[in-house]
């Protein structure tokens, strides 16, 4: 082993490892540990924590060590006080957020003068947020459970939710796999509330990957109706699966790509669920790496998906039923700008005003979702 103290070793390996891999950040560690069964807890909190920290920064830390090593960068972060250095005035803007010029310009393009502060908020630390599952318990009864063991306080805008305000391993929890309640940001949360779902319709999670926000919309549907879980991965609905059962959510169906039950839900669903793939520029504080894999080519590629996906999933939709686009991002040209090519193309209106949350020091993460009713047809141009 080398003479670098056995943790910096582990961590550098695995920012080598990381560089090696297409794999994000959160994989790549996850991997690691799985590889390195003998780290203790302290050795992989330290090694996790100083990854993505330097992941954050890693674009300040290059223009300071005007090198581009992770020794370097782990050297220059040891001795360097970050946010009095981010201050500094002689240094670019974008340089002093740590985010690629690119991408920096976009975001203080959509946000004005807010765009610079989105920014630095993007480079501190998630916090942890819990969904409760109303089907088996409510937030009174957790917080009542949790508060004599761990540091916990209910959220302010989300009444199902729980800030955690101290790593936890939750799945060793037996209120996990009891299904009590599942991990998710705040501003995730609210999104999924968009969905005004009730007993007996027929709701389909267009884009549900793992069927966190479907496992949100269950409850208010009390076991009564459908609600139809569709995604091109088949192996994320697989997991989607698992999580259901564990919910207790009794009337989740999967719907795999080319089912043919998807020809019987044209036109009949009264909620169509678009969490379209996105920059996930609202997320970096949890995806850090993310931002230096932008580029203008792959953010029009984006656009381009999202456009055909939702008339995809439009066509689901039943007429006065509604449809509704979200993403975890903070650029205007998957927000606002979709927003208005949806409705100058589409038979649709806008139901209700735009959902936006934005990165905030110990808040949710940054959303943004719109609610469209389809029109009965016969429907025209104006």
């Amino acid at each position: 082993m080398s003479k670098l103290p056995f943790r910096k070793f582990h961590l550098l390996k695995l920012l080598e490892e990381y560089d090696k891999s297409n794999h994000p950040i959160d994989r790549a560690v996850h991997l690691y540990f799985r590889a390195h069964k003998a780290l203790g807890s302290k050795d992989r909190n330290y090694i996790a924590e100083t990854a993505y920290l330097m992941m954050r920064w890693k674009g300040l830390l290059d223009f300071l060590t005007q090198e581009s090593s992770w020794e370097s960068r782990l050297n220059a972060i040891e001795s360097q006080d970050l946010k009095q250095t981010s201050e500094n005035p002689e240094i670019p803007l974008h340089i002093r957020a740590s985010f690629p010029k690119e991408l920096y310009e976009k975001i203080v393009s959509s946000h004005d003068a807010n765009g610079h502060q989105l920014c630095l908020d993007s480079n501190e630390k998630a916090p942890t947020c819990i969904r409760v599952n109303r089907l088996k318990t409510t937030r009174d009864e957790l917080l009542a459970l949790w508060k004599e063991k761990y540091s916990v306080s209910p959220c302010l805008h989300s009444s199902d939710g729980i800030y955690f305000h101290e790593k936890i391993n939750f799945s060793q929890l037996p209120e996990f796999s009891q299904g009590l309640f599942e991990v998710q940001d705040e501003g995730s949360q609210q999104l999924a509330n968009l969905v005004l779902a009730k007993p007996g319709d027929h709701v389909l999670d267009y884009c549900a990957g793992a069927g966190g926000k479907s496992l949100a919309i269950a409850p208010n549907m009390k076991q009564k109706g459908q609600l139809w879980l569709h995604d091109i991965r088949p192996w994320a609905l697989e997991e989607a699966k698992k999580r259901m059962k564990r919910a207790g959510v009794q009337n989740a169906q999967i719907l795999l790509p080319n089912d043919p039950k998807q020809k019987k839900l044209k036109s009949k669903c009264d909620y169509v669920l678009v969490d379209a793939p996105c920059s996930g520029t609202g997320t970096l504080r949890r995806n850090p790496d993310m931002k230096w894999r932008f580029s203008a080519e792959m953010l029009e590629q984006l656009v381009g998906q999202q456009r055909a996906i939702f008339e995809k999933a439009l066509s689901f939709v039943k007429p006065g039923g509604q449809i509704i686009y979200c993403t975890c991002s903070l650029l205007k040209e998957e927000n606002q700008r979709q927003k208005e090519h949806f409705l100058a193309t589409y038979p649709i209106k806008q139901a209700a005003e735009e959902w936006v949350s934005l990165p905030t020091s110990g808040g949710m993460d940054g959303f943004y979702g719109v609610v469209f009713e389809k029109l009965s047809f016969p429907w025209t141009f104006s």
